[in-house]
């Protein structure tokens, strides 16, 4: 069977879950253990001769657990192909009578052909022109200690390429979170199910290149195993916001009112506001300070603007509008707060986003609303905010942002973006991950972008849960067209314009 690696699989997993599918089909689908770890290592050994097709001889260090037994598959056959091996193996004076299962049966077969190993010591030299790191899986939860952190640190001092088998070792395949130190690799080939923890917070920085091989498991095994945490894709996108009918016409497609822009802070609302358009909705009004009227019509004259300067001249636009986003440009004065108030008492569905949300905190006010209401709600905080939304730190949020997005979501009810790199939704029963998205992101004025799109999907009838993580997808992909074209450094939220409306009628290949 030909496997596309880079595909990787919309189902995420968590460690115990993945050893979940790997019993189930060892014990109830008959497929032996050691079949499973052949697979894996012949995964990998391809994945090698296929990037590095001129490597003549590699170095494979090894733990004594089922991770290592993959790197005995690979080094086993790499010396039948013909490359020079060096096999080190991490352990004290007992090894390999510290090997078991279908590690040592691996082992063992190796051992037929290639007797010869290494014990690690600190300082020995990788002879290798390729490194490959099968010293630590899954099943790791406490700090990297004694020659595993050393020999970590001295693969991170390799200038060589480095493929890790799984996992990175002393990632957390749960949470993403470094345990103390973590293998940088230039490729990670993970196995029967993907863990969640690779594709965001930390690890984003030390999985490399991410693939992913189901090792032939039948489709039943995963069957068996009930999740709840899904990768947006661009099917996705295609089952929430199909095409329109010749027939529509703009009421059919939402009015959305934007209120934000305070001093000097006209640019947020604007940003979200033509992100909005470029997203599809079909009428946007954006409700700011009456400086900010002549340079928003300007800059989009397809936007109704309206000078904003006390909540009477908030309160005749309410009744017009699908939807609301409140937030961009905000501040957290007394203006913005009688705009918030005002927004808030309309009873519209809200995306609530920046300085809406510290506001919400700094007044309390997610208690003061009904969940019947806050279901109606889409936030988007970015770590600092979800830490001031937990009454937590910074580190706090992004130690497990799994389980952050989903204490979020039952603070603000509907539907939670967590944003960062690796963004999570979460909407109660199910959470979302995005794996899209680049560095060049890190620039002023993209959470408002996002915001807009947030806001354009739901005045479209999408339900919060769907216009959160369909619009994050868009969003980051949109990034990542720009990016392909001109670079990371030096993006533009506004460039993202160029590329949204693209990325939604799949217009990019």
């Amino acid at each position: 069977m030909s496997v596309n690696r880079a595909v990787l699989p919309a189902t995420l997993y968590t460690a115990e879950q993945t050893r979940v599918l790997d019993s189930t089909a060892i014990n109830e689908f008959g497929i032996p253990g050691i079949r499973l770890m052949q697979r894996a290592g012949h995964a990998v050994f391809a994945e090698m001769l296929d990037r590095f097709p001129n490597v003549t001889a590699i170095t494979i260090v090894c733990g004594a657990g089922n991770n290592g037994g993959d790197g005995f598959v690979v080094a086993l056959l790499a010396k039948q192909k013909g490359l020079d091996v060096q096999l080190i193996c991490v352990g004290d004076e007992r090894f390999p009578f510290t090997l078991k299962g279908e590690a040592l049966a691996a082992w063992q077969q190796l051992q037929s052909i290639y007797p010869s190993y290494e014990l690690y010591r600190p300082g020995m030299s990788f002879r290798g022109g390729l490194l490959v790191d099968a010293m630590l899986g899954t099943g790791l939860s406490g700090k990297v200690r004694g020659l595993f952190y050393t020999a970590i640190e001295q693969f991170n001092a390799s200038t060589k390429a480095v493929v890790s088998v799984d996992i990175p070792s002393g990632l957390c395949a749960d949470t993403g979170g470094v345990l103390g130190v973590a293998v940088h690799a230039d490729i990670t080939i993970s196995f029967i199910g993907m863990k969640r923890g690779l594709l965001t917070g930390q690890a984003v920085d030390y999985c490399g290149t991410l693939l992913f091989d189901d090792l032939k498991v039948p489709d039943e095994v995963y069957e068996a195993v009930p999740v709840n945490l899904f990768r947006t894709t661009e099917e996705d996108l295609g089952e929430c916001l199909p095409p329109r009918s010749k027939s529509s016409h703009k009421g059919r497609f939402g009015h959305l009112l934007v209120v934000g822009g305070d001093h000097g802070m006209g640019g947020a609302a604007l940003l979200a506001s033509e992100a909005a358009m470029r997203s599809g909705a079909g009428l946007v009004t954006l409700a700011t300070r009456s400086e900010h009227v002549r340079a928003s019509l300007s800059r989009c004259p397809e936007i109704m603007v309206k000078g904003v300067d006390s909540s009477a001249q908030l309160q005749p636009l309410l009744d017009k509008v699908d939807v609301i986003i409140a937030g961009p440009g905000l501040g957290q004065n007394a203006w913005a707060e009688q705009m918030l108030f005002t927004a808030l008492g309309a009873g519209k569905p809200m995306v609530l986003d920046a300085d809406a949300l510290n506001l919400m905190v700094g007044k309390n006010l997610f208690s003061q609303f009904e969940l019947k209401q806050r279901n109606k709600w889409l936030c988007t905080p970015h770590p600092g905010e979800a830490a001031r939304l937990l009454g937590e730190t910074v580190n706090d949020i992004e130690r497990d942002r799994f389980d952050a997005v989903e204490r979020l979501q039952i603070v603000c009810g509907g539907a939670v973006v967590l944003k960062g790199s690796g963004s999570l939704v979460s909407a109660g029963d199910a959470s979302y991950l995005c794996s899209a998205g680049n560095p060049g992101m890190s620039v002023g004025g993209m959470g408002d972008v996002l915001s807009g799109i947030c806001g354009a999907f739901m005045a479209q009838k999408m339900s919060p849960e769907n216009a959160a993580r369909i619009a994050v997808y868009v969003h980051a992909t949109a990034a990542d067209y720009i990016a392909q074209s001109q670079g990371e450094i030096g993006m533009l939220a506004s460039d993202l314009f160029l590329t949204i409306p693209k990325v939604i009628n799949g217009q990019y290949e």
